[in-house]
């Protein structure tokens, strides 16, 4: 089929600053910063409408950082598929305005319309639109269906390059599992999550590498399946920095209602550890449907060195966050991984800076099998709770990887904006 736009897209180096463009490179070390010369990258989307995944991370390609015209990533968006595009889609006109060739299938947009594969990597976000749910609550996206029409399409032309997958892999195992095999098969550079372990963090106590964690409590919110994902990432970027961490997973339970509070009683979880976490989240009252997560519950690991992963989702907050416990150190440490103080989702200006960086080096910025390990936690969680609390053992989840010290974003400014102020950014009530 032939591209809906015949003109290559021009070259996206607008030089200057902005207040995002700072946040993005402020902190990064030299081997993360912007280079020079962009990196060709083909793109692959469910939906591309105001908010989405597409929009917050191709339009910081497209637009600037802060989609406003100005600086972005050092990567040029050679080509586009979005499966469904509506009445609010942005794609068409953007890709107008940008000079972007569309295709109608995913082979097409990785060839760029030609009998080669002339881009340098691909982004897959398989994220938002219409697409069914199965009886466990998990959104059945086309992750995997994506990324074997990329790979199928990368192998026919003995082409490797990076991919970054959008989230967490699957939403089923099955398929999470088939993803990464298929990456270790073809050696292909593979990098996915989610944008919340780089994003900013309320407080930072920044943990270092090989820490002395002796336990660890996270929270989060809303659905199991699209928020969990989040959580579970983001405790496992903190968690896996412990000394002599042996990262695999033994079992996985989750507890609902008034079970969660037996974890206290018995001792499984420090109150006070728990209450150190929920201090650094706004609260809330979250209507949220019975048929994607419980009202409270609590996702409980054991991991192969003895180290206990311990995970709660409650609707009386609405942010995520981490309280860690360090040895010889008396009183917890905790952060908010802060995601929506300012407009275009600027946490995922790291994210893209990550991707940036993979699409660069030819290496991800930091392992994929974090994702890989908390997407395994996430469904047999799932699972776990669709039949009343059972505890599955995982020897699947026995995932090995080394951890990198990838940073994340510096606190901004967040006084400059009259919206938001830091005080109620901090407020808990």
């Amino acid at each position: 089929m032939k591209s809906r736009s015949n003109q290559s897209r021009r070259h996206f180096l607008t030089s200057g600053s902005s207040a995002l463009a700072m946040l993005a490179t402020a902190s990064l070390p030299a081997a993360t910063r912007r280079p020079s010369t962009p990196k060709r990258v083909a793109a692959v989307a469910t939906v591309y409408r105001q908010g989405s995944h597409a929009d917050v991370i191709l339009g910081k390609i497209l637009e600037g950082w802060k989609h406003d015209g100005g600086p972005g990533p050092a990567l040029e968006l050679a080509s586009l598929y979005v499966e469904q595009i509506g009445d609010d889609d942005l794609s068409v006109g953007l890709c107008e305005k940008h000079d972007v060739p569309m295709f109608d299938t995913i082979h097409e947009t990785i060839t760029c319309g030609t009998d080669s594969v002339p881009v340098d990597g691909v982004i897959s976000i398989g994220e938002h639109g219409d697409y069914p749910w199965n009886d466990l609550g998990q959104h059945l996206y086309p992750r995997r269906r994506f990324f074997e029409e990329i790979t199928d399409t990368l192998e026919l032309f003995n082409k490797r390059v990076p991919i970054f997958n959008d989230k967490h892999l699957g939403p089923q195992w099955k398929d999470a599992d088939w993803m990464y095999q298929r990456a270790k098969e073809l050696r292909l550079p593979f990098m996915a999550g989610s944008s919340l372990p780089v994003s900013f963090r309320i407080p930072d106590p920044k943990i270092p590498m090989d820490a002395d964690i002796e336990a660890a409590v996270g929270i989060g919110y809303d659905g199991l399946d699209i928020y969990a994902s989040h959580a579970l990432d983001s405790l496992q970027s903190v968690i896996e920095k412990r000394r002599g961490a042996k990262t695999g997973v033994k079992w996985v339970r989750l507890l609902e209602g008034d079970a969660v509070e037996q974890v206290f009683h018995d001792g499984t979880v420090s109150r006070e550890l728990f209450h150190a976490a929920l201090d650094v989240v706004p609260k809330a009252n979250l209507n949220i449907s019975p048929m994607i997560a419980p009202q409270r519950s609590v996702i409980l690991f054991e991991c192969e060195d003895g180290f206990k992963g311990v995970q709660f989702m409650l609707q009386t907050v609405h942010r995520t966050a981490v309280a860690v416990k360090l040895k010889n150190i008396e009183e917890p440490l905790a952060m908010q991984f802060e995601e929506r103080t300012e407009s275009h989702y600027p946490h995922f200006a790291y994210l893209t800076k990550a991707i940036e960086r993979m699409m660069h080096t030819g290496k991800p910025s930091y392992p994929v099998e974090r994702t890989y390990l908390t997407s395994g936690i996430l469904d047999r969680a799932i699972r776990s709770w669709k039949n009343d609390g059972k505890r599955y053992d995982t020897p699947e989840l026995s995932i090995q990887y080394k951890p990198v010290d990838y940073p994340n974003a510096p606190l901004p400014n967040l006084n400059s904006d009259p919206r938001k102020p830091l005080k109620q950014i901090l407020k808990n009530d």
